[in-house]
């Protein structure tokens, strides 16, 4: 349950992470820039180029939280795939391992 929680904060994280990097104006102008230049400072306001590099420092920190989280839960849950979907794995021992013939090599 909380573990599908940090995944969906983590993906809905990435996707702001994206699009606020693409909506930034960089050198080449960026994502803004298809969208008329420098226009969305007159159609959101001056200040928006403030907001967006905060909301992608915002995001980024919770970007990397999230993959933290998800890497210290992951390390604890020990599961394996195969257990997860039900089927057990037998037990590895000497009797029930094949053992591989040699073959003769030509002399």
């Amino acid at each position: 349950m909380l573990y599908g929680l940090v995944i969906a904060i983590h993906i809905s994280a990435c996707i702001i992470l994206i699009v606020m990097i693409l909506l930034q104006a960089g050198r080449g102008g960026g994502l803004s820039e298809t969208f008329g230049g420098d226009s969305s400072q007159t159609i959101f306001g001056t200040k928006m180029s403030v907001f967006l590099t905060k909301a992608t420092v915002v995001a980024a920190c919770l970007y990397l939280i999230t993959c933290l989280v998800l890497g210290i839960m992951t390390s604890r849950r020990g599961r394996s795939l195969i257990r997860f979907q039900g089927r057990e794995v037998p037990p590895v021992s000497e009797e029930n391992v094949p053992l591989a013939k040699p073959e003769k090599l030509p002399q």
